[in-house]
């Protein structure tokens, strides 16, 4: 079955790059642009694309505005054009709040060069977006490239336990990749400000984690923060992974919980994983320490959730009803490592019964 793509961009050059890589992309097909949003609805009036790829910033009408509008009236699985840059990350957060299925950075005006750089990153991205469950935006208060041989975790963390201090309190390991952005922002405002430490990885691009972290702060009782090396888990704190590095935990000599940031190869194909994640809490806190695998696409997590399993520590995925992308879950699983499937409503509740257990 082909996936139909609009593109609206207010960049000429970038609708044609867009089209060219995509249309030379087995089983997608561009059948209209637009260059801003007005165009775009009236475009909309006569199709119904699959997939929306959407620029920021554009005349007539920003692109946030406009996902807004099409999330609450006629959902579209949305990839946002941005420049990534430092200025553009907190817009882009704004646009996986609201619904948009993923953040693609925008080709190059050389199209020879972006076909070698952007390519297998943007057909991905809109086939992915063609997978994921169109979730309507609620008013609230609150084929295939040549690819890299695929990692565990054992290339940044061995699973060999060693001896280590008993630690003195509890914390709470959090995977999500796609969609996982509005399930945060679900869960993490419902907890109260003395739950129990928690460490999350969002597969994001290095400069919007921190951006993310900010977002979340504005929203949550907890304190939210991009967590650095060296940093002590608090009760009452959220540490989001930065972008493009691994995070891992362990215990110091005085039963300190403490975060390390690292370096290393892509793990499950990302950087940070999940997986690596998931392992080093098995190893630091064994029973301990819950793990939760939310709405994402893929298989990162899985692995390192049937880790914690096995380490007796009590494990939860966000059930398939309320995933954007029941992957991550589904794969967890299909393996064994879950112990129970929560709806998203659920898991704050469950993160409270953790923290006070």
């Amino acid at each position: 079955m082909t996936i139909t793509v609009l593109i609206v961009d207010d960049s000429a050059v970038v609708r044609t790059v867009l089209t060219k890589i995509l249309n030379n992309a087995t089983g997608i097909k561009v059948i209209a642009t637009a260059q801003d949003p007005v165009f775009a609805l009236q475009r909309l009036e006569r199709i119904k694309p699959d997939v929306m790829i959407l620029d920021v910033e554009m005349p007539r009408m920003d692109g946030i505005s406009f996902l807004k509008k099409i999330m609450e009236e006629n959902p579209i699985a949305t990839v946002m054009c941005s420049t990534l840059t430092e200025k553009s990350s907190a817009t882009s957060i704004k646009a996986l709040s609201l619904g948009a299925i993923e953040v693609i950075a925008k080709p190059k005006s050389n199209l020879h060069s972006t076909l070698g750089e952007s390519a297998q990153q943007i057909v991905t991205a809109v086939r992915n977006a063609a997978k994921a469950k169109l979730i309507p935006l609620k008013k609230k208060n609150i084929q295939p490239l040549s690819v890299s041989p695929k990692l565990t975790a054992d290339a940044v963390i061995s699973k060999q336990r060693t001896h280590r201090a008993i630690a003195t309190d509890d914390i709470v390991a959090i995977g999500t990749s796609t969609g996982g952005t509005r399930a945060l922002e679900d869960v993490l405002p419902q907890l109260s400000p003395n739950c129990a430490g928690i460490v999350v990885v969002q597969h994001m691009p290095p400069i919007f984690t921190n951006a993310f972290a900010k977002r979340l702060d504005t929203l949550c009782s907890v304190l939210v923060k991009e967590a650095q090396q060296g940093d002590i888990i608090h009760r009452g704190t959220v540490y989001i992974a930065p972008g493009g590095q691994h995070m891992l935990v362990d215990v110091n000599p005085a039963g300190q919980a403490f975060i390390i940031i690292k370096d290393g190869p892509l793990v499950s194909r990302h950087r940070p994983s999940v997986d690596v994640l998931f392992r080093s809490v098995a190893k630091a806190f064994g029973k301990k320490a819950p793990g939760i695998i939310m709405t994402g696409m893929g298989d990162d997590g899985a692995k390192g959730l049937k880790e914690m399993q096995e380490a007796g520590a009590e494990t939860l995925a966000q059930d398939e009803a309320s995933c954007v992308v029941y992957g991550m879950p589904a794969v967890a699983v299909e393996i064994n490592a879950v112990s129970k499937q929560l709806p998203l409503e659920h898991i704050s509740k469950a993160i409270e019964r953790f923290s006070t257990s």
